[in-house]
């Protein structure tokens, strides 16, 4: 009984390890919460990025073999098919996000900056390069690559160049905001390595407690042979000692 009382030790003893920074009960929630906020403002980000390159950015005027007109359009998804491509990275990214550990957090901002840079150049490169597209246009659609009329180019590209800027500005508030998160990894393992650590003891003291026992049986059976070969020497008449 008295091994029992003094292998427990009481919660809040000054042995006891204390509590990790930020990993109690009410730290978890909040950071769930912020992950969370983060995640639908990436959700936000791409589908905005997407809705950007549907409308039309380039028109023209073409002429087919016959010579009647042929008006060309060009929407963004082709003037600008980065726009595509950063938006299904800022929804990948937007994914990963809940699920990443404190490195991987690291790689989802680089990889959301990345995708803010794509947005600005693609949409910055298609303004001197809307002849070329709208030619490629007219000849898709006629035939005919020769554009009679000027080309127009919407206010589109600008939209999605200031996009593209404010999810690079998202990249840097997120490269901050996550520095203070704890990942559910993290809060996981400690929580292992506690339970671990708490049944240890128990464990350790079985163990000795079986061992004592085994050793304490051993000498008992031990002695049965000793006595019954004593007894055996002196019915033949033959002195033991």
């Amino acid at each position: 009984m008295t091994g029992t009382t003094g292998g427990a030790e009481p919660l809040g003893t000054p042995g006891a390890e204390p509590a990790a920074p930020g990993a109690g009960p009410a730290a978890a929630p909040r950071t769930r919460g912020r992950r969370g906020r983060w995640v639908l403002g990436l959700l936000l980000l791409s589908g905005l990025v997407a809705l950007t390159a549907l409308p039309v950015w380039i028109t023209a005027t073409g002429a087919n073999a016959l010579g009647d007109a042929v008006a060309i359009a060009v929407r963004g998804t082709v003037a600008a098919p980065g726009l595509v491509a950063a938006a299904l990275v800022l929804l990948a990214a937007a994914g990963a996000l809940g699920l990443v550990g404190r490195i991987g957090r690291w790689v989802v901002v680089v990889v959301v900056a990345a995708a803010g840079a794509l947005v600005v150049a693609s949409a910055l490169g298609a303004r001197p390069g809307a002849t070329a597209t709208a030619e490629r246009a007219a000849a898709d659609a006629t035939g005919v690559s020769n554009l009679t009329g000027a080309v127009q180019v919407a206010v589109w590209p600008w939209v999605a160049a200031a996009l593209g800027v404010l999810v690079v500005a998202a990249a840097v508030g997120l490269a901050r905001a996550s520095a203070s998160w704890v990942a559910p990894t993290d809060r996981y393992e400690r929580a292992g390595a506690g339970a671990g650590a708490s049944a240890a003891p128990g464990a350790t003291g079985a163990a000795a407690g079986a061992a004592a026992g085994s050793a304490g049986a051993a000498p008992a059976g031990g002695d049965e042979p000793d006595e019954r070969s004593t007894w055996d020497a002196l019915t033949r008449g033959d002195d033991p000692t």
